[in-house]
């Protein structure tokens, strides 16, 4: 990112919603992932490489986040169909690494309305690095783990111990699934405990990882309280976000350099952001054009 547009972005305000008088509370959400992108230097060089033993590793983690207001989210569809529409957000992707994900993600989210949030939520896969993320920058954040890989873990322990895709297991599984959306996660880890003498090693194994899992990330499994408080259980945004991206940089046959897909993930960050006249202040953008 350009000097000194970081800084200036930083300081900026959230505006209220139109017909606004004053600010209202809201919540703010974050959503972090990371994607593998395919990158290729050397050209010409790979064989004498290999010959002296260098790592060739082409794919790199492109480090993404995005940031929008909970008022700024509606869901759409009959019950069991809905969708949900997120009308205004921000993103941010950086093959610079975590800490410069961390930064930026930081400024949009000041610029969205952090300083005056009443409620700032932090929803994502589990990963340990997203969590310290979280506590650097949004010590004061609720945290969230995605309902879909909260689920992901029991459904591995149902097809070790039934067999992938019986029935059997579908039917071993779906009272656990539905005590975990309703907050009795620990009688769900205390059930896995019981299984434990009976089991195999590698049925054994499977069970220990779900407990660890669900132990360490009880905190974050308070799903019912989401829904009452009619807030994403999902980190769904961010997987959008992710696949838009990919969708772009992993076309058929495509090689990056890091010069190159960090500067258009960046110029890609300011058009999807409405920072596009920072960078080309004479191109004043319309509604029409900015879609």
């Amino acid at each position: 990112m350009l000097p000194g547009l970081e800084a200036q972005m930083a300081r900026g305000i959230s505006k209220p919603l139109a017909g606004e008088t004053r600010p209202r509370p809201f919540t703010l959400v974050l959503q972090i992932d990371a994607w593998n992108i395919r990158e290729r230097d050397h050209w010409k060089e790979t064989e004498s490489m290999r010959e002296r033993g260098a790592d060739l590793s082409r794919w790199h983690w492109v480090y993404t986040g995005t940031v929008y207001r909970l008022d700024q989210r509606c869901v759409l569809g009959q019950p069991g169909k809905e969708r949900a529409v997120i009308t205004e957000r921000s993103h941010v992707a950086t093959r610079e690494g975590v800490e410069t994900m961390t930064r930026r993600l930081h400024s949009e989210a000041i610029r969205r309305g952090l300083a005056t949030a009443e409620r700032v939520l932090v929803i994502a896969d589990g990963a340990v690095w997203i969590w310290n993320v979280s506590r650097d920058r949004f010590p004061n954040a609720v945290q969230r783990l995605d309902l879909y890989h909260a689920n992901s873990y029991l459904w591995a322990v149902a097809h070790e111990l039934h067999g992938a895709g019986s029935a059997a297991a579908r039917e071993w599984v779906r009272p656990l699934l539905r005590q975990v959306r309703e907050d009795q996660t620990p009688a769900v880890i205390h059930e896995l405990k019981e299984l434990l003498p009976t089991l195999t090693e590698a049925q054994a194994k499977k069970v220990h990882a779900t407990v660890e899992y669900y132990t360490n990330n009880l905190h974050r499994m308070k799903y019912k309280e989401a829904e009452e408080r009619h807030e994403p259980v999902g980190s769904g945004t961010i997987e959008s976000t992710c696949r838009q991206f990919q969708c772009r940089m992993k076309r058929c046959g495509q090689f990056w350099t890091q010069p190159g897909d960090e500067a258009l993930l960046t110029l890609s960050c300011f058009w999807k952001n409405g920072h596009w006249e920072k960078l080309f202040p004479h191109a004043q953008l319309t509604s029409v054009s900015r879609n």
